[in-house]
């Protein structure tokens, strides 16, 4: 799709080429606000809406809204509902079939801040091939949030770093960049996670792969509309993938990443 080899004829430093992959369901209530608010930071994202065939219409109000953005809005629908992991997962396949240079993951619903794509590229750009938007590197930075699921997430996280290892302070974060190079350093279809776990298990494989990780202190902030996909079984996901996943790596070294 993209062709920097102009660039270069010209002498001309290449843009990077950017990405934010943005999955949805049933988000019709956010997502032409999420898309507007993206373009107008005027930093020349392209955004992938990975759409699970949501039967309230999201697809089509993204087609609707193609016609407007000049081929930066792009769209992917897949047949059902089939979790966020592997829309993410196909998402990044495309991404890299498509030559870009930086890739984001972003939630549809507002709970991740558009402008802070621009300070997680930066992280990349000053060297990170992973930057983390994280709530816990600076106290507890979440709003709209129950002390109940506080403690849940907060919990979460201090698990996951005992059991592997990681110098992570917010290991289950869904607000990423990452280098194309680091997407291309671990096996994506040997990704095991659908839910809450898939977080915690892409920056493992990234880390895994020696790959330099990095978080960039963010506020995030719970869906004013929408309602939210968590549920119990993706929380015990999450606490039971962790070991597993911890074992995989230990001997399963070939099909966790490259090198």
């Amino acid at each position: 799709m993209h062709d920097k080899r102009v660039f270069l004829s010209l002498n001309i430093p290449p843009m990077s080429l950017d990405l934010v992959i943005i999955p949805t369901y049933n988000e019709i209530e956010n997502v032409e606000a999420i898309i507007r608010a993206v373009v107008d930071l005027g930093q020349g994202y392209h955004i992938l809406i990975v759409d699970d065939n949501s039967p309230d219409g999201t697809a089509d109000k993204v087609r609707e809204l193609q016609t407007e953005f000049n081929g930066n809005l792009h769209l992917e629908v897949r047949k059902e509902k089939s979790g966020l992991g592997t829309a993410y997962i196909h998402g990044f396949k495309w991404a890299l079939q498509n030559n870009y240079d930086f890739i984001f993951e972003m939630d549809a619903d507002f709970s991740h801040t558009p402008a802070d794509l621009i300070r997680l590229k930066k992280a990349c750009e000053e060297g990170a091939d992973m930057s983390i938007g994280s709530r816990y590197t600076k106290g507890v930075n979440v709003v709209n949030w129950p002390l109940s699921r506080i403690l849940l997430s907060y919990g979460a996280s201090f698990y996951v770093k005992i059991i592997t290892g990681m110098p992570i302070n917010d290991p289950t974060a869904g607000f990423v960049c990452y280098r194309s190079s680091a997407l291309k350093a671990i096996e994506l279809d040997a990704v095991q996670f659908v839910g809450y776990a898939f977080q915690i298990e892409m920056k493992y494989r990234i880390y895994k792969a020696k790959k330099k990780l990095k978080e960039v202190s963010i506020v995030f902030t719970d869906r004013v509309r929408g309602h939210s996909k968590m549920s119990k079984g993706i929380v015990w996901e999450a606490i039971l993938g962790v070991i597993k996943m911890r074992f995989n790596s230990i001997f399963n070294k070939n099909k966790f990443y490259h090198g």
